[in-house]
């Protein structure tokens, strides 16, 4: 009966470890590059719906191009690099333009 004790229980914490190691992992975040692919995305998206005025419009690609210089002039401090702090700056920079973005896009002065 020991035996087939061993051989149950060396069976059920197999059984666990697949299980565990099919569990998907967390999503990561986007990148910095991908960030800026979408939220072009959106803008575009809101030009042609409508939900963005030209004014609206020109102010979404100011911030954006004012965050991508900002991003070409810490690749440069760090020879290509960004910086774990440069990196949290620019994510930081993005979810406000994000949150500008929708504003603009929600603020009913279009269409």
């Amino acid at each position: 009966m020991n035996l087939k004790h061993s051989l149950l229980a060396a069976a059920l914490i197999l059984a666990s470890v697949c299980a565990f190691a099919q569990t998907p992992a967390p999503a990561a975040q986007p990148t910095i590059n991908q960030r800026k692919v979408d939220q072009q995305d959106r803008i575009a998206n809101g030009v042609k719906s409508g939900q963005l005025t030209p004014g609206e419009t020109s102010h979404l690609e100011h911030q954006e191009a004012g965050i991508n210089k900002e991003e070409r002039g810490m690749r440069a401090q760090d020879n290509g690099h960004l910086t774990k702090q440069d990196r949290k700056t620019i994510r930081s920079q993005q979810n406000k333009e994000s949150k500008r973005i929708y504003r603009d896009k929600h603020n009913a002065k279009a269409r």
